[in-house]
């Protein structure tokens, strides 16, 4: 993305009033193109929602790939993201998994991310990132300029103003959290509100007013189908990341069968059980057979049309 001039920096409100204007001044050439469009064709092509997460864990790692350097990082990546490129749609890296071994886990982002890009998937920097305004330009420059990644999630309890900068991103997706597939999502997001609906019901419905909603993406757990459902009937064009499937215990056929649209409309995140999923067996054999098999699910399950 091209660099603001200094006086767009003076204050959050001006950066946000004339953004739209400077861009429409000098547009973005640099930027992904993996936008709705192009992602819809992947899934209708592929017959397949899929989204596959890398986390690294060293002793789960084949040796080969335990000093976890950055080419090590990359080397794994790599392995997972060729092996899936035939039956997904989305790479998701786990920010966390990275950063845990420190700026050999940071250098191997910006890399990982041309590697995704490089086999035609939307690359997702799984981060959950939240904060003020001017936080947030540089956590949206840090994922979509230096590493150049196509989406992140990110949690919106801060406001529609800790969200904007990552909105002002031409073909930029952004992943609220709203109903998540963990055991602590009772504490907060499915907690009802004074006028009766759930916090994360609450995220979704509002976040649908906000200017540039046709980039929101949902983070809503396959362990809630009730809440899926109920979430699709407000937004029924909106796109659901999924987690939950696999080592959490969730169904895809019945998150397609709650949430799915005949464009698809869901990207099904597994991680353990793919990249993990038989450590006795050959890496890339247990990888592909895995992402495979969910591909068939998928398949089986959705109703396409163009």
């Amino acid at each position: 993305m091209h660099d603001l001039p200094t006086e767009y920096h003076d204050d959050e409100s001006r950066y946000r009033k004339n953004i739209e204007r400077y861009l429409s001044i000098n547009p973005i050439s640099d930027c992904s193109t993996m936008n709705r469009k192009a992602l819809e064709e992947q899934i209708l092509e592929k017959q397949s929602l899929l989204c596959v997460g890398i986390d690294p864990v060293q002793e789960r790692m084949p040796a080969r790939y335990q000093d976890c350097s950055t080419d090590s990082l990359i080397a794994f990546s790599k392995t997972i993201i060729e092996t899936v490129s035939p039956f997904a749609i989305a790479i998701k890296p786990n920010i966390a998994y990275f950063e845990a071994f420190g700026s050999s886990g940071w250098d191997a982002l910006p890399r990982i991310a041309q590697i995704i890009k490089e086999h035609n998937l939307l690359s997702i920097a799984d981060a959950k990132r939240g904060d003020i305004g001017n936080s947030s330009k540089q956590y949206a420059k840090a994922f979509f300029e230096t590493m150049d990644f196509d989406a992140i999630t990110l949690s919106p309890l801060m406001g529609y103003d800790s969200i904007a900068p990552f909105l002002n991103y031409k073909d930029k997706w952004s992943i609220l959290l709203t109903m998540t597939s963990n055991p602590g999502s009772k504490d907060f997001l499915e907690q009802e509100l004074v006028q009766g609906e759930s916090l994360g019901y609450h995220i979704l419905t509002s976040s649908q007013q906000w200017p540039d909603a046709e980039k929101l993406m949902y983070v809503v757990g396959a362990t809630k189908p009730d809440e899926l459902k109920a979430l699709r009937e407000k937004a029924p064009e909106a796109i659901f990341l999924v987690p939950g499937v696999g080592a959490q215990g969730g169904s895809v056929a019945e998150v397609i069968q709650s949430a799915g649209t005949a464009k698809g409309g869901l990207l099904i995140n597994a991680t353990r059980s793919i990249i993990y999923s038989d450590l006795d067996a050959d890496f890339q054999t247990s990888v592909r057979l895995s992402s495979e098999k969910m591909q068939k699910e998928c398949a089986l399950n959705i109703t396409l049309t163009n």
